[in-house]
């Protein structure tokens, strides 16, 4: 488990078993619990708290990791990796992370 990575997460309802870009610190991940993570969806609204996503990015769909919506989940909910975004993706991850915080300037 790395920050900038995608899995699959049993969360319950109502959200049940979606994708979730994980951004805890990597050190996090191997004494933590609980872990920060973004929701991935297909619901695009196109606004700056958004990062799009899709085929290009290893997904199977266009989507979106909405930073808007950062929470926390307990590490056991994630079942499985999807992919690891790239250092762009992950530049663009922070930069919505600024403006969904108001970290600007």
């Amino acid at each position: 488990m790395r920050c900038g990575e995608i899995w699959w997460a049993e969360l319950g309802p109502p959200a049940a078993r979606r994708p979730v870009l994980l951004l805890s610190r990597n050190e996090a991940y191997l004494v933590r619990e609980l872990i920060t993570v973004a929701p991935v969806t297909t619901r695009m609204r196109h606004i700056p708290v958004e990062v799009p996503l899709g085929p290009e990015d290893g997904l199977p769909r266009s989507c979106v990791a909405n930073l808007d919506v950062i929470t926390t989940i307990a590490k056991r909910s994630l079942k499985e990796r999807l992919v690891a975004l790239s250092p762009e993706k992950l530049k663009a991850v922070e930069t919505a992370i600024h403006f969904a915080l108001g970290l600007e300037g």
